[in-house]
């Protein structure tokens, strides 16, 4: 009997928690629909940016010259011709030393590694090699301290724990030999190294070997005969020419690097725009849709101005274009410009509502008139981010009211939970009085039959 009677004392609070299922319903379709309505605005954006339109694509004339490219909006197109004349390189030092020696003559190597110096550290010295393998210092040098284990393993262990810009091995030759090799960390000439008290450390009183650090270089054939070298202390050269960097692998000559403007890669922006929009269309149109036969709608069926979002989009595509002119002034004021049918994009409208792209129609008229197409093109993104971000605004103030009346409510339904359980409390107690009120009227009850039954 309490149990019934709580369910009708906690009808109040059921209706709260029915409206604050609604109400999370509700917010959870505003926020698909402003998803939608934000990759709107971010495929918009890109539209809107000057790099979107001067992307450059690159193409190299060897399978062993790579080529990437980067939004610059410095970025130019042209060709550029050179040989690959060397490539980039490490240092690589040498010295043939004894690792272990038969120092009691005993006929058996001693398992201690020889010393291959009796100096207490050595010296690193950082600089640039010339073309002549001159070296030239620069910086300050590292003293390594090798007093500890003057053997080659010893002297190698030190200089990697130096991290001085080298890093050193012995490679084994023979039982008792092997030979110190010694590597820059980096390629190119301006990263080499001389190491001093080495000297007369080999197995025959040799010192220290080196192959100088090379640059990677190539010749660029300039007007007039006229050629000119540009260096990298790597493989990648990124200054060649803007936006582009270039990767060589081999030598070779009669390089040919070719940029041009990536009209396919635009044209994906343009598709990437118009898939956002159908989704956006597609969700609205989810969220509030009404079926007369079932008579059921969606979660903001009633919305207007969520359905106004949808024509608004589908007005901005299929009205035309009209925009600032670019060259307008205060003192010189210019009518805009009225570019006509988005059709000119590649964009169209289909019976059904849904945005189409044809690649090919973009392309044909980008190649056409790329001046003309870049600045409708970006007028429009610019239009199209000023009415969807007007939407997100709009899409994220309801959001945010409807998450206050959820807390309102979810206030409500804790002050219910309170009232209830004391409600429930007194009827169980009020039920407990009653049935032990009803225990004493049995047991008088059972006392005075007991009595009249004496008298008869």
């Amino acid at each position: 009997m309490i149990t019934q009677l709580m369910q009708v004392e906690a009808a109040p609070q059921t209706r709260l928690k029915v409206k604050v299922a609604g109400a999370q319903t509700a917010v959870s379709s505003y926020q698909a629909v402003n998803t939608k309505i934000a990759g709107i605005k971010s495929a918009a954006d890109t539209l809107n940016q000057l790099g979107t339109w001067r992307a450059i694509s690159a193409t190299s004339s060897s399978p062993s010259v790579t080529t990437s490219t980067s939004t610059n909006l410095s970025a130019t197109t042209g060709s550029l011709t050179f040989d690959v004349t060397s490539l980039a390189s490490k240092q690589s030092s040498t010295i043939p030393v004894t690792t272990y020696t038969d120092a009691d003559a005993d006929g058996k190597l001693d398992t201690t590694p020889a010393p291959i110096t009796t100096a207490s550290s050595i010296t690193l010295k950082k600089g640039t090699y010339d073309t002549y393998g001159n070296f030239t210092q620069v910086g300050d040098p590292v003293t390594i301290d090798i007093s500890a284990d003057k053997s080659a393993a010893g002297v190698a262990k030190a200089i990697n724990a130096a991290s001085a810009g080298a890093s050193a091995y012995v490679l084994k030759t023979s039982d008792s030999t092997g030979v110190l090799q010694i590597n820059g960390s980096k390629t190119g000439a301006n990263n080499g190294f001389v190491i001093e008290g080495l000297e007369g450390a080999g197995q025959n009183g040799e010192s220290i070997a080196t192959t100088p650090p090379k640059s990677a270089q190539i010749q660029v054939s300039g007007g007039g005969g006229t050629t000119y070298t540009v260096s990298s202390d790597s493989n990648t050269f990124s200054n060649l020419m803007n936006g582009v960097t270039v990767n060589v692998s081999k030598v070779e000559t009669g390089v040919t690097v070719d940029v041009s403007n990536d009209v396919s890669s635009i044209a994906d922006k343009m598709q990437a725009f118009v898939d956002a929009t159908n989704a956006a269309l597609g969700e609205i149109s989810n969220q509030t849709a009404y079926d007369p036969a079932t008579k059921k709608g969606s979660p903001l069926t009633g919305d207007f101005s969520v359905r106004d979002m949808s024509q608004k989009l589908l007005s901005a595509i299929s009205t035309g274009l009209t925009y600032p002119n670019p060259d307008s002034t205060d003192l010189v004021p210019l009518a805009p410009i009225k570019f006509g049918s988005l059709k000119q994009l590649g964009i169209q409208l289909d019976r059904s509502g849904q945005l189409t792209f044809s690649k090919s129609d973009f392309v044909a008229a980008y190649n056409d008139d790329p001046a003309k197409i870049k600045q409708a093109g970006m007028a429009f993104g610019e239009q199209t981010t000023k009415l969807t971000k007007t939407m997100t605004t709009n899409l994220q103030s309801v959001i945010t009211g409807r998450n206050s009346e959820i807390d309102s409510l979810n206030s409500q339904i804790s002050n219910w939970d309170i009232r209830l359980a004391a409600k429930k409390t007194a009827l169980q107690k009020q039920y407990s009085d009653l049935e032990v009120s009803l225990g004493k009227l049995k047991d008088q009850s059972n006392w005075l039959s007991g009595q009249l039954a004496g008298l008869s």
